[in-house]
């Protein structure tokens, strides 16, 4: 992406364009913090336009490229400036400014500048702007725009919020921790950002069905609320403000939130655990208020 680091500060604004987006958008710095968002009159006073739909500065809007896969022909969009990326299929997108990034299929984008990271299926974002899938079977709805309307210096502040649903699902035969996966899959966790805080609210359930200890019918539902902090260097500090037993037959089995991070791709999810011989499966709601900001911490 061009730079722009030879531009100087305009008098009464704490930050600068730094560099141009392939897509068109002006991200600042304040000198230190780069990829900044700048509000209305900050992105005017350098002479860019702001895109009020999408809360974004804009050096200029691109043209949208030609598909690159015959198998486009299954999407429907409705709007201006939508774009899917190659091998996108079965897609629906109603809005301004969304795309998805390749290899997505089965996808629902409503709404203005929302993105679909490649490779990730069967996904859903809702909302006003500026949202983000970023995990498989994700449905999310998006925070809206990222500066604040009352300080020049707002990009300073900027951030993306959103709320995301994901279902987790898996089986125990035995006392073995297990961290559930997204669908039931078998490998897919809730991929997260550094420098974020994630609010999660689980609704867990476990159904015995069988098991030389166990007891086919028996269950446990249970629902958990806390919050993980994930500093610049994904050390993840995990706080439960409140859990509670909804109902049961028999026993409750354990769960809670953990870090089931790789070295190749940072993610939670729901660790659970029950009895030895005892046969059990287990479903998992899990909802994420999601904030990730552009300051280090």
């Amino acid at each position: 992406m061009p730079t722009r680091q030879d531009i100087d500060y305009r008098n009464g604004f704490a930050i600068k364009p730094y560099e141009i987006a392939p897509n068109g958008t002006v991200l600042f710095t304040d000198g230190t913090n780069t990829g900044l968002m700048a509000n209305q009159p900050t992105c005017e006073a350098y002479g860019y336009t702001f895109d009020v739909a999408t809360g974004t500065c804009r050096a200029y809007t691109p043209v949208p490229q030609m598909p690159q896969s015959f198998s486009n022909i299954t999407n429907i969009k409705r709007g201006t400036q939508n774009i899917t990326e190659k091998a996108t299929e079965n897609s629906l997108i109603i809005g301004n400014n969304n795309r998805t990034k390749g290899f997505n299929n089965n996808t629902l984008i409503i709404g203005n500048g929302h993105e679909i990271e490649r490779t990730f299926d069967n996904s859903s974002i809702l909302g006003g702007s500026l949202g983000k899938i970023t995990r498989q079977s994700e449905v999310a709805i998006a925070g809206g725009t990222t500066s604040l309307s009352d300080s020049t210096d707002a990009a300073t502040f900027s951030s993306r919020r959103q709320t995301s649903t994901i279902e987790l699902s898996g089986v125990t035969i035995d006392n073995t921790a297990t961290n559930l996966t997204v669908q039931g899959d078998g490998s897919s966790y809730i991929n997260v950002k550094n420098n974020s805080i994630i609010g999660y609210d689980i609704y867990i359930t476990r159904l015995e069905l069988g098991g030389s200890s166990g007891t086919a019918g028996n269950y446990s539902y249970r629902n958990i609320r806390g919050a993980v902090k994930i500093d610049n260097s994904y050390t993840m500090s995990f706080v439960v403000g409140f859990s509670r037993n909804i109902a049961k037959i028999g026993q409750n089995g354990t769960c809670i939130m953990a870090d089931t991070s790789t070295s190749d791709l940072k993610s939670i999810s729901v660790n659970v655990q029950d009895r030895n011989n005892v046969h059990n499966l287990w479903s998992a709601s899990v909802t994420l208020h999601e904030v990730i900001s552009t300051t280090t911490f």
